[in-house]
C-alpha cells in the first residue's frame, strides 16, 4: 500500500488519512535512539543545498530536501556555554538564504533576518556568524529567508549549548521532530502558499519524522535515567506528547531551566520552534513496549514512536536520586515594578475577521494576519516600523491578546522572557522561554529585559502566519 496524499478530501479527512497511511504502511524499523553525528568545536561550516535522504524506509524512493551539509536535519552543533563560536555559512542554493540561531541571546548583527540584521547570502557566497552563547540549553538553527519554503523543505538543525556541570543521567537523547507533507512517491508536495491554510492552522503534513526518519522504536533499559531533548522543528504542527506508562519531568523549556514538574494532564505541549528538556526514569517492565502518542489534534492521534525495553534486568532497582534541577542561566533580573507595559493584539485569520485594517507592507499587501492592526508579510523589511521602542536595560511586559480562532507560538528574537500569567492566572514553575504558545482567545503576559540593542523580530512561528502578516519588530535603543 503506497503512501498516498489525498487531493479531494476535506482538511480533516486529508490529515487523518495522511497520518494513518504514513504510520501504518512503513514497515521497516527506523530507530530514533541516536541523533545525527555532532560537530563539537569552536568553528563549523554549514552548506545549505539540495540533498536526497532516505526518510520513510528502504522500499520507498529517497526524498529530495534542502539540507545543511547533506544531512536532514542539519548536523548537531554542540558548543560550550560562554565559549566563542563561529559558523561559516556557504550558500549552495540557487536563491538567497540566511541562518537564524533560534533562542540564543546574541548580537543583533548575527541574528539572521534578511534585510533587517544582514544582507541575504547570495548563491555561492559566504557569511560568518560569530557569538558567545551566554545560556546553556537546547536551541536550534534554521533559515530565515524565504522561510516558509526553505524551512518546509528541511533547512533546520539542533544547536546544543552544554552546561559546565551537566546533570547526572545514564544517557542523553535528542529528538528533532519534523512534519512533512509527502506525495505518493515520497516527495515534498508543492503548494506552500495555500491561502486557505495560511488563514487557518498552516501547512500541517501527513508524515512526522524524528532525526530525519519515520521512527519505529527507541531502545531503552529498565532503571536508567534519560535526559531527552525535544525540539519541534515543524513549520505548523503543534504536538502534545504522552509517554504511556511513564512520568516525564520537564526540567527546561526553550533552553531555560525551570522548576522540575510533570506536564499538565501528562502531555508535553510544544508549538513549532518550542523545546523541552525532559528527565525520564525508565520504570517500565523489561521486554515490554510503551507508546509515545501525539494527540493534540482532535480525533487525529497517532503513535510517534515506541519505547522498546530490553529484556535485561534493571540498571538499578529504584529511580535515580540524582538532583533533577538544572543550573540557572544568567538571564537579566526583571524589575516588574518599573516595567513598561505594551499591549499586543493578535488579529485576523479565518473566523477572526480578515478586514483588520491598518497598514500593509510587503508582498503587495497580501495579508491574512496583523499585530495591532499592522501587517508585515514575507520575512521582514528594513522599512518596517517598530511596534514600540524601549531603552536598553529596561524591563518590559508584553500583554498579548489572541483575538483569533487559532493557536500562535509567538517568538521573540534575541531575548528570553518569563511567562507571567494566562488569563490572569499566574504561570507556575517559574517558566522562561523565547516562544510562548497562545491559545485562541487567550490573554498571556510575558516579561523580559531589553538587554540587546537593535531591531528584533517578534512573530508567530507557524510560518504561514508569519509570512501572512503576524510579524513585527521591537526596537531596543
Amino acid at each position: 500500500m503506497p503512501l498516498i496524499l489525498p487531493s479531494a478530501f476535506s482538511r480533516r479527512q486529508f490529515l487523518q488519512a495522511g497520518i494513518a497511511c504514513a504510520f501504518a504502511t512503513l514497515s521497516r524499523p527506523v530507530h530514533a535512539d541516536e541523533p545525527p553525528a555532532a560537530h563539537d568545536g569552536l568553528t563549523t561550516t554549514l552548506r545549505p543545498g539540495k540533498a536526497r535522504v532516505r526518510m520513510v524506509g528502504e522500499e520507498y524512493p529517497e526524498t529530495e530536501v534542502w539540507a545543511y551539509n547533506g544531512a536532514e536535519p542539519g548536523p548537531v552543533l554542540r558548543v560550550r556555554q560562554g565559549a566563542p563560536f563561529r559558523a561559516k555559512v556557504e550558500n549552495g542554493l540557487t536563491e538567497t538564504t540566511t541562518v537564524h540561531c533560534h533562542g540564543i541571546r546574541l548580537p543583533n548583527a548575527v541574528d539572521g533576518v534578511p534585510n533587517l540584521t544582514q544582507k541575504p547570502i547570495k548563491p555561492g557566497e559566504r557569511f560568518d556568524y560569530a557569538f558567545t552563547p551566554p545560556d546553556a540549553g537546547t536551541f536550534w538553527y534554521h533559515s530565515h529567508d524565504d522561510s516558509l519554503i526553505q524551512m518546509g523543505r528541511g533547512l533546520a538543525g539542533p544547536l546544543i549549548v552544554e552546561e559546565p556541570d551537566p546533570p547526572q543521567v545514564d544517557r542523553e537523547l535528542l529528538w528533532t521532530v519534523q512534519d512533512w507533507r509527502l506525495t505518493g512517491d515520497t516527495q515534498i508536495a508543492p503548494g506552500f502558499n495555500n491561502r486557505m491554510e495560511a488563514a487557518m492552522d498552516g501547512r500541517v503534513g501527513n508524515t512526522v519524522t524524528i532525526n530525519g526518519r519515520v521512527p519505529d522504536a527507541v531502545r531503552v533499559r529498565a532503571g536508567e535515567r534519560i535526559r531527552l531533548r525535544l525540539l519541534n522543528a515543524a513549520i505548523a504542527r503543534i504536538m502534545a506528547l504522552r509517554f504511556e506508562g511513564h512520568r516525564p519531568m520537564i526540567v527546561a523549556l526553550d533552553g531555560q531551566p525551570c522548576e522540575p514538574h510533570e506536564p499538565p494532564d501528562g502531555r508535553i505541549l510544544l508549538g513549532p520552534a518550542m523545546r523541552a528538556d525532559v528527565m525520564l526514569d525508565m520504570q517500565g517492565e523489561p521486554g515490554r513496549s510503551y507508546r509515545v502518542v501525539d494527540d493534540f489534534y482532535d480525533r487525529l492521534a497517532y503513535t510517534l514512536v515506541q519505547l522498546e525495553y530490553d529484556k535485561a534486568s534493571p540498571v538499578r532497582p529504584h529511580p535515580s536520586d540524582a538532583p533533577l534541577r538544572l543550573p540557572a542561566n544568567p538571564v537579566p533580573h526583571l524589575d516588574l515594578k518599573t516595567a513598561s507595559m505594551h499591549e499586543v493584539q493578535l488579529q485576523g485569520g479565518m473566523m477572526g475577521g480578515m478586514g483588520m485594517g491598518g497598514g500593509m507592507m510587503g508582498m503587495g499587501g497580501k495579508a491574512a494576519w496583523a499585530i495591532n492592526g499592522q501587517s508585515m508579510t514575507g520575512d521582514g523589511s528594513p522599512g518596517m516600523p517598530p511596534l514600540f521602542e524601549i531603552a536598553r536595560g529596561r524591563s518590559c511586559i508584553l500583554d498579548m491578546r489572541n483575538d483569533t480562532a487559532w493557536w500562535h507560538p509567538m517568538h521573540l528574537h534575541g531575548h528570553s522572557f518569563q511567562v507571567l500569567d494566562r488569563d490572569g492566572k499566574p504561570e507556575p514553575h517559574d517558566v522562561w522561554g523565547d516562544t510562548v504558545l497562545v491559545r485562541p482567545r487567550e490573554r498571556v503576559r510575558v516579561a523580559f529585559v531589553a538587554d540587546n540593542p537593535g531591531d528584533w523580530m517578534f512573530h508567530c512561528h507557524v510560518m504561514e502566519h508569519q509570512v501572512g502578516g503576524l510579524m513585527t519588530i521591537i526596537r531596543v535603543t
